[in-house]
């Protein structure tokens, strides 16, 4: 039997050459594996059957939305996680989850090798092979782009010689990269990091400026899980639909940055994430009601921390797994109603209410009825303060020795 190599397998043009190139290359079967998390476009039985005309001698497609929504973006809602204080993880996210079923595929078919169409120089090299090693440590990985020298101009070449059913004159100046928590775009006049954006750079979000008239919506979490939008019960797959749709119409979720990449080069990214923006805004401001201070305080440690872990492709490491327990155990109480005005590009917090909230009226109150025992307050500010007083003291103290 022959060598095979499992192929992370998109339906574009790349991905699609790969077939071919890397069977010719090595001399190996090609077995295709399409995994969809949400991205649109053309249907897994689409995909499926081009890979086979491609030359594909299987082709395993996995409908993982679902799977995707709840065990990959709920943690990132939980973890409240922006990357550089700006991006949520779309890419990132997706990555462990394709590798999840890359491996899977391997298993079924007797493969050896796992292949991918990452370039040299970005992230998601790192992601793939750093989750097939953990999940497949005896599978061995090769990406034909920065391997096996396929350029997109061979790569045109290479379709119009083998006649394969794909397009190859439409060039997008774009790099794309969707799913259902947000899209990516880079490259192309971007890489100027002067240009501003243009309109045609964005489809999962309206312009803010011309913005229809203001959504207010409600939405319900169960322990940091959003569980009802305006009452209606959702899932999680739902919930981020339905506010991508929703926010996205405001403009909400646009995301222009510089990042800091994992292999040491700065990066200009436009990212939109509508859905996930404003959830994680309604996510943080229900925290801020329920988690007991200096827990949220450590949270934000962690959540950093956790960020920055599966940015860097170690969504499967000990260290994460670690995380996720902390994480999740401050999520006990985290339930209860947000409503949000979403408005001109800016989802704001209008109410909260939460049966396990930590705000006691009564003392918070400044009008009758206060509870708060104001007598207090000046023995604690004392002794909160003698530290800094002590040490003070002695610097003044030595500071006229001198």
């Amino acid at each position: 039997m022959s060598e095979r190599i499992v192929l992370a397998y998109s339906g574009g043009l790349d991905t699609s050459v790969a077939i071919g190139w890397i069977a010719e290359a090595t001399g190996a079967e090609v077995i295709a594996v399409a995994v969809d998390v949400g991205q649109g476009g053309e249907s897994l039985e689409t995909i499926r059957q081009r890979a086979l005309d491609c030359g594909a001698v299987e082709a395993y497609v996995a409908d993982a939305r679902e799977e995707f929504a709840t065990e990959y973006c709920m943690p990132a809602l939980k973890a409240n996680a922006l990357y550089m204080d700006a991006y949520p993880l779309v890419s990132a996210l997706s990555r462990p989850v394709i590798v999840k079923h890359l491996v899977a595929a391997a298993r079924q078919f007797g493969a050896t090798t796992v292949s991918h169409g990452c370039t040299g120089k970005g992230n998601d090299q790192v992601r793939f092979e750093v989750g097939i090693q953990t999940l497949g440590p005896d599978l061995k990985c090769i990406a034909p782009v920065r391997d096996l020298a396929l350029t997109r101009d061979k790569a045109i070449a290479f379709a119009e010689e083998k006649n394969l059913p794909i397009a190859t004159t439409k060039k997008n100046p774009f790099s794309i990269d969707a799913n259902v928590w947000g899209r990516a775009v880079e490259t192309g006049f971007l890489e100027d990091i002067w240009n501003g954006p243009t309109p045609d750079v964005y489809e999962y979000t309206s312009d803010p400026a011309s913005a229809p008239a203001p959504d207010e919506v409600v939405i319900t979490f169960k322990e940091g899980v959003p569980v009802a939008i305006d009452g209606k019960p959702v899932t999680p797959l739902q919930a981020i639909e339905e506010m991508n749709r929703r926010a996205g119409a405001q403009g909400i979720g646009r995301i222009d940055i510089v990042e800091d990449r994992l292999v040491g080069i700065k990066s200009r990214e436009i990212y939109e994430a509508p859905g996930a923006m404003a959830l994680m805004a309604a996510h943080r401001e229900l925290e801020n009601v329920t988690v007991e201070r200096e827990q949220a305080r450590f949270k934000k440690t962690v959540g950093q921390r956790w960020t920055e872990l599966v940015y860097d492709g170690q969504w499967f490491s000990p260290l994460k797994q670690s995380l996720d327990a902390f994480i999740g155990d401050t999520q006990k109480y985290v339930s209860g109603d947000i409503r949000m005005t979403l408005d001109a590009g800016r989802p704001v917090v209008t109410g909260r209410r939460s049966e396990s909230s930590l705000y006691d009226f009564n003392l918070a109150t400044y009008d009758t009825g206060d509870s708060f025992d104001q007598s207090m307050a000046r023995g604690f500010i004392e002794l909160f303060g003698m530290s800094s007083k002590v040490a003070s003291g002695r610097d003044q103290r030595l500071a006229e020795g001198k």
